[in-house]
């Protein structure tokens, strides 16, 4: 589903990426983790075609992104999803406005439609009733769940998330842990998720690369990275032992 090979990138002299090159898998759910810096947005956002890499390739659905015509990418980009950071939601826009935004403007979609897309997301993300509401009277935890319901209203085969519990309460990010497991599972999606939160990842991922100073030095599975001896992740891994939901209760 998606393919990074030799991923470089730079802003102005710094070099965030550096030969990057990564496979996901058709269904597969993947954390990227790192050290403040390291490059894990960054690495999300070319993935996604959000950011041109300085050289190398991104394929998502076996062609090159940035080789595509418009009309290509624009094909590319109906079948990805995007949570940003903090949801990124429209202020001047109700809840039902924000989760169809993208799709209306995608396809042709009459107003039964909207309603019946909109009804359909937010049951999924456990947010019915909700939608006349704006993102200032939405909890933290409820804005992630509508930037979640935004990202599947296009149907999406694979799904970006970045930092999907940032700022939340262990509670709170319990559940978006298990909303996002949820979704996967229900809708075969393949998933990237870019977290600072090792808990979190263990929950949900299936394979947790790690970058530091923009390379990749570890790509396994959640069992093998709290085994795994390096001294560069072991304070990701104290900093998850010492929180409430430890690393021996997710694996």
């Amino acid at each position: 589903m998606i393919r990074v090979r030799d991923l470089t990138h730079r802003f102005g002299t710094n070099t965030v990426l550096q030969g990057v090159s990564l496979d996901v898998f058709k269904g597969e759910t993947v954390a990227v983790m790192g050290s403040s810096g390291g490059g894990k947005t960054t690495l999300l956002r070319c993935m996604a075609g959000l950011l041109e890499p300085t050289c190398g390739c991104v394929e998502l659905f076996g062609k090159d992104i940035q080789a595509c015509k418009p009309r290509e990418l624009e094909e590319i980009r109906r079948k990805v999803g995007v949570v940003f950071q903090g949801a990124a939601l429209f202020d001047y826009l109700d809840v039902a406005d924000n989760i169809s935004f993208a799709a209306v403007r995608q396809r042709s979609l009459g107003t039964d439609e909207v309603l019946e897309l909109v009804a359909k997301s937010l049951e999924t993300v456990g947010l019915v009733d909700t939608g006349s509401l704006y993102p200032n009277e939405l909890s933290g935890g409820m804005r992630k769940r509508v930037g979640i319901a935004r990202a599947l209203a296009t149907d999406p085969e694979i799904l970006f998330y970045d930092e999907p519990t940032s700022g939340l309460d262990p509670v709170t990010a319990y559940a978006i842990d298990g909303l996002i497991k949820e979704v996967d599972e229900k809708l075969q999606a393949t998933s990237i998720l870019v977290t600072h939160d090792l808990n979190s990842a263990l929950r949900v991922a299936d394979r947790i690369v790690f970058l530091h100073t923009g390379s990749i030095i570890f790509d396994d599975s959640p069992a093998k990275f709290v085994e795994f001896d390096d001294p560069r992740v072991a304070e990701v891994i104290e900093k998850a032992r010492s929180e409430k939901v430890s690393v021996s209760d997710v694996v």
